[in-house]
């Protein structure tokens, strides 16, 4: 595992400390690796819309119905 060093502001590094010691994780590490994790996934989410509406731009019009789409795009998102 690779070992970094970062400077954090006091508010941050006080909010850190508290969901360890409120044992919502074992360590500053492990929290900040979660938050990385989180972020990562969330950029691909965000990457998967980005993706979708540019797609939707350059498709054109439709004929179907809202319902047919939303549809259509919860089953995109669940599968």
């Amino acid at each position: 595992m690779a070992r970094q060093s970062i400077s954090l502001t006091e508010p941050n590094d006080q909010w850190l400390k508290s969901q360890v010691d409120n044992n919502e994780y074992s360590s500053k590490s492990e929290l900040v690796n979660d938050l990385i994790r989180q972020a990562r996934n969330q950029q691909r989410q965000i990457d998967w819309i980005r993706l979708k509406l540019e797609t939707a731009e350059s498709s054109g019009f439709t004929s179907d119905s809202k319902e047919d789409i939303l549809k259509a795009s919860k089953e995109g998102l669940n599968g």
